[in-house]
């Protein structure tokens, strides 16, 4: 599947990131006026800020970010420079932030590692393992539930004592079985059975209604063999590395909001571990959010989970936490894109 540069294009534009903009100062205008304890001098209580918890905020950012682009160097065993790596994390990132965070930027992170001189079946492989590795974070966290690790926060969110108590129950465990019957299946797929896999594809799809749906198999099952032998032999120290980097990224990621509530209110120990299922659950419910960026959801939902420890300072801090782990992404894109598309397209420059 070689990703054709209109259909990648159509995700990296940057006239993609209005909808989910309108849509964040939409939902935030709406929880502050919505709010009646809300005033506009409580604007000001963003100052009142423990600046050593925000430095470490920061550092928790360039850590996450600076972990996804040593992730994309180990993958590709350095065969990337660090300037690509920083490209590639930059906008995929951003395309995947214009996009519903079921859709992702897998089609994109294909056709910036063509451009960065990565061939096919090596970017096939980098992005599917990428996907592995993270959901395999992601399964995990969320298996903790099976121990009754979020009982209490589901029975303590406000929300979730009326009627959605049981809604976003389901989703939470359809969410953490689609996401492992999915990286199971790809496991197998990609280091046992590739050549079976893409058998099964295609004698799925040779029945009547799915033959529609046929070619599209062959060439899924075509990018599984290719990725499968771009893989094979790897190193057990090649597999840690993206492991650890994986774990190393994805806890400074959950940890952002701990900091920034640490911030404005004394956290414990056990707080902070309360904060980190929070964010589980709603990554959990991000996931299957039809919203660019999970915009409106991710709002609504992390004030519905943390106003009881915040109180005046939840819409503040939820401002902030956007602003650092989504709209960040959104500027970087506006201001990479450009130079990006100028720099893999010479003669061509932006209208490529």
């Amino acid at each position: 599947m070689k990703p054709r540069s209109e259909t990648a294009f159509r995700k990296l534009n940057i006239n993609r990131i209005w909808l989910p903009v309108l849509l964040g100062i939409g939902v935030v205008v709406y929880l502050f006026a919505s709010d009646d304890n809300f005033s506009l001098a409580d604007l000001s209580l963003i100052g009142q800020a423990d600046w050593r918890y925000m430095l470490l905020t920061l550092l928790a950012v360039v850590v996450r970010d600076l972990g996804y682009i040593y992730r994309i160097r180990v993958l590709t065993k350095a065969d990337l420079s660090w300037l690509s790596s920083f490209y590639i994390i930059v906008l995929w990132e951003f395309s995947s932030a214009v996009t519903p965070f079921a859709v992702g930027g897998g089609v994109v992170a294909i056709f910036l590692l063509l451009k960065e001189g990565i061939n096919l079946g090596r970017s096939l492989a980098y992005v599917i393992i990428t996907s592995i590795f993270d959901n395999l974070f992601f399964i995990g966290v969320t298996s903790l539930g099976l121990f009754g690790v979020y009982d209490s926060i589901f029975a303590d969110i406000s929300v979730l004592k009326s009627k959605l108590s049981g809604s976003l129950k389901f989703i939470f465990w359809s969410s953490h079985a689609a996401v492992s019957a999915y990286t199971l299946i790809m496991l197998l797929a990609i280091f046992v059975r590739p050549k079976f896999f893409r058998w099964a594809l295609l004698k799925i799809t040779s029945i009547g209604f799915l033959k529609r749906w046929q070619q599209a198999a062959r060439r899924h099952g075509d990018d599984l063999v290719l990725a499968s032998e771009t893989l094979q032999g790897e190193a057990f120290s090649y597999w840690l590395k993206v492991w650890g980097t994986t774990l190393v990224t994805w806890a400074a990621r959950y940890l952002i909001v701990n900091l920034i509530i640490a911030a404005y209110v004394h956290l414990n120990f056990v707080d902070h571990l309360v904060i980190l299922g929070k964010q589980v659950i709603l990554w959990t419910i991000m996931l299957v959010s039809p919203t660019p960026g999970s915009s409106v959801t991710a709002e609504f939902f992390y004030k519905q989970l943390h106003k009881a420890v915040l109180g005046e300072y939840t819409l503040i801090t939820g401002v902030l936490w956007r602003v650092l782990t989504y709209y960040f992404y959104l500027a970087l894109g506006v201001v990479y894109l450009p130079r990006w598309i100028k720099r893999v397209f010479p003669a061509r420059g932006v209208s490529e």
